[in-house]
């Protein structure tokens, strides 16, 4: 008995990397799996897909059950189109998992128009338009799981502002999934992966990268019935290790009758202060392991 066995999950950008490894866990798992991958044809009619047809062939000479969707992320005809695959295929949707996504990678200061918005698009309304088509459905048969991938550069990133928007939007979007859909049964969950990929990019050196089969798994959980309570989470998979991360809330407050003036809250702002920034620390030991040529301890 796998640990999804009956259930019908759709895989946006599983035809290659992570989201193929999860494809194929997934499977395994007994799950049936719509692998959707963008594709276009010749003519520019019915999209198709070398690489989800591919991934398709994997799990079917492995005895399992898959079919193709070429559709695009971007388009809320293209999410609805996604899920409603595992409908007309298998009868029935349990789980959506979104994984698509791209870079474009420039320092703010550089960035275009043309280089925030596709990364936007495809990370963020992609994850909105498979949501949004699974959600009435969800609804309906009070269950479902809804997976959405972010990045540990949700929390800032030097040179790719617009992937870092796109995943912090990602994980308010989970939250908000959480948090609203929660009495319907529906479950929402948010995995930040650390593996080898085509969009891993350039890391800090010593930084430790897993495989994308090391992700799968923690995937195929969130997805079962064992995590039926786990709801409004992000998770981190890097190799061996699993981590969750903390809940955005308040830490420190100060008050006073009626409103601030500036001079006010300069000389009470230690009350409050500011938290400190990860990745300014990391930079700082960056730029003073470069200058005596020693590398940080990651």
């Amino acid at each position: 008995m796998g640990a999804l066995d009956g259930k019908v999950i759709a895989i946006t950008g599983s035809g290659r990397g992570i989201g193929r490894a999860v494809a194929r866990a997934a499977a395994s798992e007994g799950a049936a799996v719509v692998v959707n991958d963008y594709g276009v044809s010749m003519d520019g009619k019915e999209p198709t897909s070398e690489v989800a047809d591919a991934v398709v062939e994997e799990i079917k000479s492995a005895g399992g059950r898959a079919v193709a969707n070429a559709s695009s992320v971007t388009s809320m005809e293209g999410g609805a189109s996604i899920v409603q695959s595992g409908v007309d295929a298998f009868g029935r949707i349990d789980g959506v998992v979104c994984v698509a996504g791209i870079l474009r990678e420039r320092m703010l200061f550089n960035m275009s128009e043309d280089e925030w918005d596709p990364v936007i698009e495809t990370h963020l309304k992609g994850t909105f338009t498979v949501f949004r088509a699974a959600a009435p459905i969800f609804r309906e048969q009070k269950s479902g799981t809804m997976i959405g991938f972010t990045s540990g550069a949700f929390a800032a990133s030097v040179a790719q502002a617009n992937y870092s928007a796109a995943k912090g939007g990602i994980v308010s979007l989970v939250r908000s999934a959480a948090a609203g859909m929660g009495k319907y049964g529906v479950t929402a969950n948010c995995i930040a992966p650390v593996a080898k990929s085509r969009m891993s990019g350039q890391v800090p050196f010593g930084l430790e990268m897993g495989e994308p089969e090391d992700i799968a798994p923690m995937v195929c959980f969130l997805l079962s019935d064992r995590a039926r309570d786990v709801t409004g989470q992000i998770y981190t998979v890097n190799a061996g290790r699993i981590a969750v991360w903390n809940q955005p809330i308040e830490v420190r407050e100060m008050r006073k009758d009626g409103r601030w003036n500036v001079d006010e809250i300069a000389s009470r702002f230690s009350e409050v202060g500011q938290e400190p920034m990860p990745i300014l620390e990391r930079l700082k030991a960056m730029e003073a392991a470069a200058k005596s040529k020693d590398k940080p301890n990651s």
